[in-house]
């Protein structure tokens, strides 16, 4: 355990993990003057209005103050966020849909997307590496998808720059069970006793490596299960443990809270908050969730993503929706941040040593250059392959 006075920090064990602690930690209630952007306070959540919000993002100085807004809640806070109209277009949501739904069908056939973290094979349907199959499915309606400011600007707020996106498509249809509390990658993703051999210090860090989101893809009433949320449970120190703890999760089915989301909104928390998808008791909705995992550019992503495929496929759609006004400033530094690798390491610094700085160009630096100077496909390709080479050299 953690002893503060003395300032030692040694190791996490599940038998000292203090419910009365976890309780006091989970009974507070979020303030409206913590959250001074946020359009109202539901069950302990801040809700934000992106429509009212998102010319805020335009500005250096107000996307700045919101930023660390979100990113105070996400980390002192309640833990989670919830940005109402994330997706002004619903319709890029349908888009998307209609490719999902095609992988599913595809996939059942093949019997590939089995296996799921939580759920017994067939309970729901599940995409992996849902971002690379539906850039190159659909390279333009994933421009447009992820040439979305409110999500760049969610993941931005909790990892800085150069962050990675990942993202698993679920399903789950009616009569889906709940999943059990838990806690997110990385150490969430651990045995209990594996996340014991790690130093409470390394628990403490884990979180800030990556953001947990959830874009709804259809309403999403209670009843047909969005996810279960227990505020301010990121705070608990030894939770990586506690999870695994029946008193802890126990109390957690007695005090989660749970949020109705509409069509085209968004979910972002802390992957240390104790959480869980609910159960599906409506008749006839199948729920359908794009679960984006954003790693930070120091951390290990979970999913292996072929960055420079999505990058090629991509770049004609980039230049066309940017010579016609569909995609501009911010919203293309979004798309590209959700293709391209945005951090130019490791690299072998013999054969890519940094010119200019102290890092030389990424994938993403190139993506955006060939965009804003109206590259050739080729032109791109032929850059990607040297930098490949010399990082591998």
């Amino acid at each position: 355990m953690v002893n503060q006075e003395l300032g030692f920090v040694g190791y996490f064990d599940r038998e000292s993990c203090d419910l009365d602690e976890f309780k006091v930690l989970t009974s507070q209630n979020l303030l409206a003057e913590d959250v001074p952007h946020a359009a109202a306070i539901e069950k302990n959540v801040p809700i934000y209005d992106m429509h009212a919000l998102r010319p805020a993002l335009e500005d250096t100085g107000r996307r700045k103050a919101l930023l660390a807004e979100w990113g105070h809640v996400l980390n002192n806070l309640a833990g989670v966020i919830v940005l109402k109209t994330a997706f002004a277009e619903t319709s890029v949501i349908d888009r998307a849909t209609d490719v999902f739904r095609r992988i599913i069908d595809e996939e059942r056939i093949s019997s590939a997307g089995e296996g799921d973290h939580f759920a017994a094979s067939g309970a729901n349907d599940r995409i992996w590496n849902a971002l690379q199959k539906q850039c190159l499915r659909d390279p333009e309606g994933f421009a447009l998808y992820f040439g979305n400011t409110a999500v760049a600007a969610a993941c931005e707020a909790w990892l800085g720059p150069n962050y990675q996106v990942t993202a698993q498509i679920n399903q789950v249809r009616p009569g889906g069970q709940a999943q059990q509390a838990h806690r997110d990658y990385h150490l969430g993703f651990q045995s209990a006793d594996s996340a014991a051999r790690y130093p409470a210090h390394a628990h403490l860090v884990t979180a800030s490596l990556t953001l947990q989101g959830a874009v709804a893809h259809c309403d999403m009433p209670v009843e047909s299960g969005p996810t279960k949320l227990l505020p301010f449970s990121q705070l608990y120190p030894p939770g990586y443990l506690a999870f695994h703890n029946e008193d802890h999760r126990a109390f957690f089915e007695d005090s989660y809270i749970q949020l109705a989301l509409d069509k085209g909104d968004a979910v972002f928390f802390n992957p240390a908050l104790f959480h869980a998808a609910g159960e599906n008791c409506s008749a006839d909705i199948d729920r359908m969730a794009n679960l984006l995992q954003i790693s930070s550019a120091f951390g290990r992503a979970m999913e292996a993503v072929d960055r420079r495929s999505m990058s090629e496929a991509v770049f004609p759609s980039l230049v066309a929706l940017k010579q016609r006004g569909a995609l501009v400033g911010t919203e293309l530094d979004a798309a590209i941040a959700a293709t391209a690798e945005g951090y130019p390491f490791p690299t072998n610094l013999d054969t890519d040593p940094p010119v200019g700085g102290n890092a030389p160009a990424s994938q993403a630096d190139i993506l955006r250059r060939a965009v804003s100077e109206g590259w050739t496909e080729a032109q791109l390709a032929e850059t990607f392959s040297a930098l490949q080479s010399r990082q591998a050299a």
